[in-house]
């Protein structure tokens, strides 16, 4: 005969002879229980081999070791490797996280919040769309759980932000591109999906008439997260056209300036620093294929670990404290620029 299949706590208890309420104190924390309970349990789950259900277990808890993790989108390869450092920043300090994308729509990430609800977790680290974002659900959520923001920002909301500092990563990339040849023009998205991209716009504009130079601002049509096809259609036509009134351009994130290598190489086109090159093309994120596109790029490294550490680590200290942030608080980091062939 194969092994008896238990469905739940209250049969595990009664098979093994252990009170229910000494099992789920076992559950909670094995040291609690006296060691010769501690063994007749662990003897029973090895003879039953019993696995207990996590989630319905949190459910019957006013707080749960479970930690929402919510992105735009995971098939982007900035959000799934923050999201990754992030998920084992979780698991590492002893909780379950459970990791969701958006999907590049402003509607599921309210649902992707409406779920978390049901699972009343610990706490949530959540990577809004910002402006695309249903604020008011995001607020609403706030004043029931501990909230961390990462990546972008949306002005009081949440209890505490961790992202890159725009403003000095953006102006380390234009003070190296005006050093080292002509100064460079701006390529963007009309309508960018993320905050970052006007913050962006910004500081080069600043940065640019703090180096004594007229800012150039070229922008190109479409909307989401196609970046690449974006940069390859709308950064081509440029190209072709001659449009862009220097020969160095500063693309808002390097998945733009991905997409737009691809189109100089199809307009026969040499990117790169060289004297034989007609253009040079840079980044911003470090993204992970960026050291591998053709020529590789050059861009600004956000520092993915640093983010993913201290947005865990602001929100654990909330959940040790055990009350919400009394002043919320904002932190970035400084990006590090990453000389490529490219420019």
């Amino acid at each position: 005969m194969g092994q008896l299949k238990i469905r739940n706590m209250e049969e595990f208890a009664s098979i093994s002879g252990i009170s229910r309420p000494t099992v789920s104190k076992y559950f909670n924390d094995p040291a609690s229980v006296r060691s010769s309970t501690r063994a007749k349990i662990e003897a029973a789950l090895e003879k039953h081999d019993y696995q207990p259900n996590v989630f319905a277990m949190n459910q019957n808890r006013r707080t749960t070791k479970n930690i929402g993790v919510v992105v735009p989108n995971l098939a982007d390869p900035f959000f799934s490797e923050i999201g990754r450092r992030v998920e084992l920043a979780c698991i590492e300090a002893g909780y379950s996280p459970i990791l969701l994308s958006s999907h590049g729509r402003a509607e599921m990430e309210r649902d992707n919040l409406n779920s978390l609800r049901s699972l009343k977790p610990a706490g949530v680290l959540l990577a809004p769309f910002g402006r695309m974002s249903d604020c008011e659900a995001i607020r609403a959520f706030d004043s029931d759980f501990p909230l961390v923001l990462f990546d972008a920002n949306i002005k009081n909301v949440g209890q505490a932000f961790v992202g890159t500092d725009n403003f000095q990563s953006v102006d380390l990339m234009v003070e190296y591109l005006c050093r080292s040849g002509e100064a460079p023009c701006f390529f963007e998205m009309k309508s960018p999906p993320n905050p970052n991209a006007n913050k962006r716009r910004e500081a080069y504009i600043e940065s640019m008439e703090r180096h004594g130079h007229v800012p150039m601002i070229f922008q190109g049509e479409g909307e989401g997260w196609k970046f690449e096809e974006i940069g390859n259609t709308e950064g081509g036509r440029l190209l072709a056209a001659n449009a862009f009134t220097t020969r160095t351009i500063l693309c808002s994130n390097d998945r733009l300036a991905i997409g737009m290598l691809s189109a100089a190489y199809g307009l026969g086109l040499r990117v790169g620093h060289g004297v034989d090159c007609d253009l040079r093309i840079a980044g911003h994120d470090d993204h992970p294929f960026s050291r591998f596109t053709c020529p590789p790029l050059t861009t600004i490294a956000q520092d993915y670990e640093a983010i993913a550490n201290r947005a865990v680590n602001d929100l654990f200290g909330m959940l040790e404290t055990k009350a919400p942030a009394t002043v919320r608080t904002e932190t970035t980091f400084e990006g590090r620029l990453v000389m490529r062939e490219s420019a």
